[in-house]
């Protein structure tokens, strides 16, 4: 059976950066300053690769973002098979449709012990991590985080930004796996309808965990 968080440990860490990081004014480069400023939702197609140490494919997959801060998200899975990971500020659902299975745990235990815990508590980007400008292709931007906890399962984030637009997202972990998640189509500040972020289990899906 396939695990139904299996793309939590790359997931979260993008998800809820995006959905609650907070940049104090004057401490971040200026482009991750900028672009946060004001930052209110987010809406994207995406592209994921997970590459393995060895640099071999892990898994790819596609789909559709949407983001709402502070702490809700929904991230449709469309490729290789269809699932949907919703937070809804206090849990985070996981949906196969091929399984017809629904899996479900409060945020606080799935994120617990992690930068994305802290993140998702509204904490100062700079009290979770530690910020360096990079050197970047051209045309591009990037800044490296790298988190100031010991007990984190991430051991950086960089982040790329093109004419100022987050463009894509790479987090790596302590086995050497890098995960990658390029952005197109990003609309920010749009407005976002908040039934996005509830989700229903359908009526013949089975249900682990505990709904409340």
């Amino acid at each position: 059976m396939r695990n139904p968080f299996h793309c939590l440990r790359s997931v979260f860490v993008v998800a809820l950066f995006l959905a609650s990081s907070q940049v104090m004014a004057g401490n971040a480069p200026d482009t991750l300053q900028a672009f946060f400023k004001d930052l209110r939702t987010l809406e994207a197609d995406f592209h994921q690769e997970v590459l393995t140490s060895e640099g071999k494919l892990q898994q790819e997959s596609a789909g559709h973002v949407w983001i709402l801060r502070p702490g809700r998200f929904r991230w449709n899975y469309q490729t290789p098979y269809k699932q949907q990971l919703v937070a809804d500020g206090r849990r985070l659902w996981s949906y196969d449709e091929d399984l017809a299975q629904v899996s479900v745990q409060a945020m606080d235990k799935v994120f617990s012990a992690t930068p994305a815990m802290l993140l998702s508590g509204n904490e100062p980007l700079e009290d979770v991590f530690r910020m360096q400008e990079q050197p970047a292709p051209d045309g591009e931007q990037q800044v490296l985080l790298t988190p100031k906890s010991d007990d984190s399962n991430v051991t950086g984030i960089h982040l790329y930004f093109v004419n100022g637009s987050f463009s894509r997202i790479e987090a790596g972990d302590n086995f050497g796996n890098t995960t990658s998640f390029t952005f197109t189509n990003l609309v920010r500040n749009a407005p976002v309808d908040e039934g996005i972020f509830r989700f229903v289990p359908p009526p013949d899906a089975d249900i682990v965990g505990e709904p409340d």
